[in-house]
């Protein structure tokens, strides 16, 4: 516990209800400095661990990505780990989501962790220390329907990971890809009160609308892992001394594992046919 009683983390998407602010809770938990981040400030109420303090944050701002690293810097003398945990989901049919609301979940999901990471990379590599933990997607490997947009900015996410894995060894900085499976949050229920945006009712998938709710909905089923479940175990294994590359944790991963030594074809028809056939 000693040696992880004085590290300072900043996690990002740190909202009540969400897996941030339980990420937040159980580092804080096992002795860490938190800095925890959310664009609204009042979404960051409710915490009962000390060691917490709040930080408004856009990650879409370069500015206040700046301004919110020099802080923790100034505070604390140093940054050991940051979470990219921030997230925008975008359900949907890939061809009638609006192209805005393409561009913000993109801007929110990829080039803000890139925007994160340049940030704070300077400083780490002064230190020659310090974890980067970027929070991808379950459909960041495997794709299903009815969410491609939001599947296609976790696997840029993915990719882009892998790499800041090789391209960090060199300065001693780890880089740590964490993969959800079903993890009960707020994120599905923000994203069902926005699916009207989603599918428009004279568009070519007007029929669908109750797919597109219906899959949204899936990650939330009793086999869901509980956000502090899942945060108990990623905050063990980021905390390692040698903190893995990635980790797939949630419920339905044994599945997703194995999707990925099945033909793709075989698996997108499959998926394809259960979503499909799944309703309101």
């Amino acid at each position: 516990m000693s040696n992880t009683r004085q590290k300072a983390i900043i996690v990002t998407g740190c909202s009540k209800g969400g897996i941030g602010f339980a990420l937040c809770e159980e580092y804080a938990r096992r002795g860490c400095k938190v800095y925890a981040t959310a664009r609204r400030p009042e979404a960051l109420e409710g915490f009962s661990q000390p060691g917490i303090e709040k930080l408004a944050l856009d990650v879409t701002s370069d500015e206040n990505v700046q301004s919110v690293i020099r802080t923790v810097i100034e505070k604390e003398g140093r940054i050991d780990m940051v979470v990219n945990n921030a997230g925008a989901n975008c359900p949907g049919e890939v061809l009638d989501v609006p192209l805005k609301s393409v561009q913000h979940t993109f801007d929110t999901n990829f080039f803000a962790v890139l925007r994160v990471c340049k940030a704070v990379f300077p400083h780490m590599t002064s230190c020659r220390s310090g974890t980067i933990v970027n929070v991808g997607s379950i459909v960041g490997e495997t794709p299903t329907p009815w969410n491609g947009i939001y599947a296609g900015s976790k696997a840029a996410l993915h990719q882009i990971t892998h790499v800041l894995w090789m391209e960090c060894k060199p300065f001693d900085i780890n880089v740590v890809l964490v993969i959800p499976g079903s993890v009960k949050s707020h994120i599905a229920d923000n994203a069902v009160a926005s699916r009207s945006t989603a599918v428009s009712d004279e568009g070519l998938y007007k029929l669908y609308k109750p797919q597109v709710t219906s899959r949204i909905l899936v990650s939330q089923r009793p086999c869901s892992m509980p956000a502090y479940e899942f945060a108990r175990r990623t905050v063990a294994a980021t905390l390692a001394p040698r903190p893995p590359r990635s980790i797939m944790i949630g419920g339905d991963v044994n599945v997703w594992k194995i999707f990925e030594w099945l033909p793709k074809t075989w698996v997108l028809s499959c998926l394809w046919k259960f979503f499909l056939k799944v309703r309101e």
